[in-house]
């Protein structure tokens, strides 16, 4: 093999090497740069749906602000550590809204907010985001159905274990017909969720304040 052909490959590797690396420096690039954005935009929508759960009347604090991290928890579906927000009148703790995750959707996660009334009754459920089939899916958003508010009012006192599950499976909630997959998953997270709040009550309201999860 002559010195040219011996160059040429070599130039053509370096150049292909550095191609490589550019094609990965970009995208590690957009990938800082879009993940802000994202958190940023999830966290909006979630603050816009505590609005639609968790009634004014309930509070007389900035549930923005008495905020706190929670360990990640079996129960609540989460692998990382998860914001909660706590609501309180007259110096008293009234509700919390937890952030909850249904692993086992029809096409995969199902995050929610699930907020508790300081009584163990359930305020409202909103789906923060899914992956869901298009049309079987959509009822579990309140924009396309009111399916998601079956869960109000709700308590571990008035529903016994068995009667959390779909009517299809002896259960007390109904679900659209041709697909339970996706509502057997939002039931069963809603109700590990209360589960989770009877039991840590008092911690989730006694952890201190998380400062940085505090809006600017």
């Amino acid at each position: 093999m002559s010195t040219r052909i011996v160059r040429h490959a070599l130039t053509s590797a370096g150049i292909l090497t550095a191609f490589a690396v550019a094609g990965t420096a970009l995208l590690a690039a957009a990938y800082l740069v879009t993940r802000p954005i994202i958190a940023e935009t999830e966290k909006q929508a979630k603050l816009a749906l505590i609005g639609q759960i968790l009634p004014a009347s309930l509070y007389d604090n900035d549930i923005l602000k008495n905020v706190a991290i929670l360990p990640p928890a079996g129960e609540l579906g989460n692998k990382d550590p998860t914001t909660v927000y706590r609501a309180s009148k007259d110096g008293k703790p009234s509700a919390t809204v937890l952030e909850v995750t249904a692993p086992d959707g029809y096409s995969g996660r199902i995050k929610m907010l699930v907020a508790i009334k300081a009584d163990g009754n359930i305020s409202g459920v909103r789906v923060v985001t899914h992956n869901e089939t298009p049309g079987l899916g959509d009822y579990i958003e309140i924009a396309k159905n009111s399916w998601i508010r079956i869960f109000e009012n709700k308590s571990l006192t008035k529903y016994s274990e068995q009667d959390w599950k779909v009517k299809k499976d002896g259960g007390k909630f109904e679900h659209m017909a041709g697909a339970t997959v996706t509502p057997r998953a939002v039931i069963k997270a809603v109700h590990k969720s209360l589960e989770y709040f009877a039991q840590n009550q008092e911690q989730i309201f006694s952890l201190p304040a998380d400062k940085q999860e505090q809006p600017k």
